[in-house]
């Protein structure tokens, strides 16, 4: 029941909707709140510009604010490395630790003492030589 329950949880669409749920509640508010509240006036005071936010320009009575799109942009950046960094890799490490390599399959052919050619490995005859073989053995 537990096993089951643990193969639901690690499959990749379950990992990517609780993705997508912690970038847009969790991580929201804080970001943007880092953004507006430091970031933004951090770069800023290193471009010159009071805030992005006031990054605005008119056209025909409709205003275009560049700004909070600059802000979002930011936030949505930020969001998106903490969940990668934080979420998203340590998931995938811990899925491909769960996944066993499959057992390398046993060897259908050997290689024929005589000529080196590949022949069954239950062959009593090299196909190619005529040289008799020891049945079972790899040569």
């Amino acid at each position: 029941m537990l096993k089951g329950f643990k193969q639901f949880i690690l499959r990749g669409n379950v990992v990517d909707m609780a993705v997508g749920v912690v970038i847009g509640a969790a991580f929201a508010s804080v970001v943007g709140a880092f953004t507006k509240d430091l970031l933004t006036p951090f770069i800023a005071a290193l471009v010159g510009k009071p805030d992005f936010s006031a990054i605005k320009f008119t056209i025909n009575g409709s205003m275009f604010a560049v700004g909070d799109f600059i802000n979002a942009l930011v936030s949505f950046l930020l969001v998106a490395a903490a969940v990668y960094f934080f979420v998203v890799t340590p998931i995938n490490a811990l899925v491909s630790r769960m996944r066993k390599a499959p057992a390398p399959a046993d060897p259908t052919t050997k290689k024929c003492p005589e000529c080196l050619s590949e022949i069954p490995i239950d062959a009593k005859r090299c196909a190619h030589c005529a040289q008799p073989q020891v049945l079972g053995r790899a040569a």
